[in-house]
């Protein structure tokens, strides 16, 4: 699936911030009735990929885009629930070392309410070689 794909599907509507000297970023996507179950609340697996969408955006803006973040552990608190309407994911990093980086993030709704808490461990993976792994696999 192709990044444009892959963000559309999420509701991406844009990356607010890409701040590579402090290692944070801000992305904004529209939660949508279609990732909603029961009483319109958004599913967890989308809450869980902005959050991990957004700690991944704050190593690339610190890193380059040569660096892929791959996620080893993901931690998510849900706090309140994610209704259809705006949310601003925020990551940031705490440590980040030569293979690997801890991160935390925050969902909030367009009032500033913190909605989710996450934190995470990722491997830093080169581009060339995770991309030439993905070829290799569909050939």
């Amino acid at each position: 699936m192709p990044v444009d794909s892959l963000y559309k599907t999420m509701g991406l509507t844009r990356i607010v911030t890409m701040d590579g000297e402090g290692g944070r970023a801000c992305l904004e996507y529209l939660a949508k009735p279609e990732q909603c179950h029961s009483g319109g609340v958004v599913q967890g697996g989308f809450v869980s990929g902005w959050l991990d969408a957004a700690m991944a955006h704050a190593l690339i803006a610190k890193l380059g885009d040569q660096v892929v973040p791959m996620s080893l552990e993901l931690k998510v608190s849900f706090l309140a629930p994610a209704r259809p309407g705006p949310v601003f994911a925020e990551g940031w990093i705490i440590r980040a070392g030569r293979k690997t980086a801890f991160l935390e993030g925050s969902l909030k709704d367009g009032a500033g309410i913190e909605l989710a808490r996450a934190s995470s461990t990722a491997m830093l993976a080169d581009r060339g070689r995770v991309e030439a792994a993905a070829k290799a696999a569909t050939e």
